[in-house]
Formats: structure tokens, C-alpha cells, sequence
């Protein structure tokens, strides 16, 4: 037992002679890769498919450990070709991490540096002007309940929701926003992207939210797209309920309603005009938005 103990302490005194301040750098980036990797995965579709991926893990070691040749082989011949199927099972949460990689701190400052980040006055004025309208267009389809789905495009590019519509590229104006939302009109179904405080598309299909497990089953499909494009972009999206009248915010997932128009206008100024100090990305609760995905009983 005393030479055990003996040999264990001599290999860890000699492993930390060779411990260098590059190695811990190294288990420093690793851990935090690992960690990270754990938090796109966790409550997301992607930890069930883990699961399985272990559970075959486990199967291959227990086939290896009993000499079972025909199956050995098969799990042979899977992982051949895992890291392809990786990449294809895993698409959705490996474009969203790197999505929000390129979102992340470190790019924000480079953004800074280079100079990608300094945007003139007359853009601010293009994006307070924008707020403007889409405020008191929403203000109006509060009092009439017209149903309307408006993104605000920031960081991540939408050119293929934009695809998927009619492009106007137009000054916006309140008149032109309800003249859309009319629930006669062509493109009222779909949902309008502001670009640069510019209304630059309309008709645009977004992708609905694929986690259903913690939305409420009440919310209708225009809520839930615009849950589905904040979860796969940084986008801002204001949503008015047909049935209600109304009117909501959703942002990275989240969602919080019962806007007034003064609480909206804050709201928006705040995710979206460019402040010298680090923006918050959580939505702003203003007086009196309520947040939560639940308890929102519209059917649109």
C-alpha cells in the first residue's frame, strides 16, 4: 500500500515539474470550450441527441469488452462516418453557437477597432425615424387589433427571411406599415424587416420556434415565429395580436407584452440605438411589460 501511495506521489511531483503556464492556459480554453458546448446543448433537442450518442458509446465499449465481432464491426463502420453525421445532426446548434460567437464581446471590440462599429449620426437618425413610425403604426393596430409582425434587423444579416419576401427598400412611414398590415393587403400575412431604419422588406416568412416545451400552448403562430427568429438571430421583433390588440417584444428566445407606446418607444431606443456603453441584450422591462413566454392567450 506504501509503494502505491509512494509511486502516485512520484508521478504527480514529476507531471508538475513539466507543468508549464502554457498548459494551464491550455486546460483554462478547453474547460471553457466544454462548458460552453454543455450550455448549447442543455434543454435543447440536441441533449437527447447526446444521449443517444453515449448510449452507442457505451455499447461499443461493452461489445469491444466481450469480444463480440459482428457488432464491434458495425459500430466500427458507424464512427467512420460520425464526425460527417455530427455535422449533420448537429447543424442547427453549430450555426447558432457560431452565430453567437460572432454576436459575442470579443467581436463587439473588434468591431471598435476597426472602426466597423462607428456608425454616423445620420444612420441614428434613419433608426430613431424608423422607431418612430413602427411605434405609432403599433399604437394604431393596438386600438383597431390588425395583427402585425415587425423585425428590426441588428447584427445578424436576415437575407434569407428577406428572400422569402417582397423587397421595398422605402423611407418608412406610418401610413405605408398599416397600409401593409391591412388585413386586405397581399403582404399582410407575413412579417416586415426594417434594415438600416429603412423598411426594406415585407411578406417575409419566419421560421417558428422548435421549443415548444416551454411555450405556452395558447400562443398563436405569429407569436411563435417571432420567438422562432429571435432564438436563430439577434433580430428585435415587435409583435401586436390580432385578438388582443396586444402588443409584444420578443428577443433571444424571450418574450414580454403589454406594451404602451411610451414603453415600446423606450424599449426599441434602447436595443437599438448604439450607445458608447455596452448595450444590455435582455429585453427592457418598462412599466408595464410583463415578461414570460406563458399567459400569453393569443391565437393568431
Amino acid at each position: 500500500m506504501w509503494d502505491v501511495v509512494l509511486n502516485a506521489y512520484n508521478w504527480f511531483v514529476a507531471l508538475m515539474l513539466t507543468f508549464k503556464a502554457t498548459d494551464v492556459l491550455d486546460i483554462m480554453v478547453v474547460s471553457f470550450i466544454i462548458y460552453n458546448l454543455i450550455k448549447i446543448v442543455r434543454e435543447t433537442r440536441a441533449e437527447q441527441l447526446v444521449k443517444g450518442i453515449l448510449i452507442i458509446l457505451v455499447a461499443y465499449f461493452i461489445a469491444g469488452l466481450f469480444n463480440l465481432k459482428m457488432l464491434n464491426t458495425l459500430f466500427t463502420s458507424f464512427f467512420q462516418f460520425s464526425v460527417l453525421a455530427v455535422l449533420i445532426v448537429f447543424q442547427p446548434e453549430l450555426r447558432s453557437a457560431l452565430e453567437h460567437i460572432g454576436r459575442s464581446k470579443i467581436a463587439k471590440y473588434w468591431n471598435k477597432i476597426s472602426g466597423g462599429d462607428n456608425l454616423e449620426e445620420e444612420k441614428i437618425k434613419k433608426a430613431r425615424s424608423g422607431i418612430k413610425c413602427v411605434v405609432e403604426a403599433a399604437n394604431n393596430f393596438q386600438k383597431t387589433k390588425t395583427g402585425a409582425l415587425i423585425v428590426f434587423e441588428r447584427q445578424t444579416k436576415l437575407g434569407e427571411i428577406i428572400d422569402t419576401g417582397t423587397i421595398i427598400n422605402a423611407e418608412p412611414s406610418v401610413p405605408m406599415i398599416g397600409n401593409i398590415f391591412f388585413n386586405k393587403a397581399p403582404l399582410h400575412d407575413g412579417a416586415m424587416v426594417i434594415r438600416d431604419g429603412m423598411l426594406y422588406a415585407a411578406g417575409c416568412i419566419l421560421p417558428l420556434t422548435q421549443n415548444n416545451s416551454s411555450v405556452d400552448v395558447d400562443l398563436g403562430t405569429r407569436h411563435r415565429a417571432a420567438l422562432g427568429i429571435s432564438e436563430n438571430s439577434d433580430a428585435v421583433i415587435v409583435v401586436v395580436s390580432e385578438e388582443t390588440g396586444t402588443i409584444s417584444i420578443a428577443l433571444n428566445g424571450n418574450i414580454t407584452r403589454d406594451y404602451t407606446r411610451e414603453t415600446l418607444n423606450a424599449a426599441l431606443e434602447e436595443l437599438l440605438i448604439p450607445k458608447h456603453t455596452e448595450r444590455s441584450e435582455r429585453i427592457p422591462i418598462t412599466s408595464g411589460a410583463k415578461k414570460g413566454k406563458k399567459n400569453e392567450k393569443d391565437k393568431e
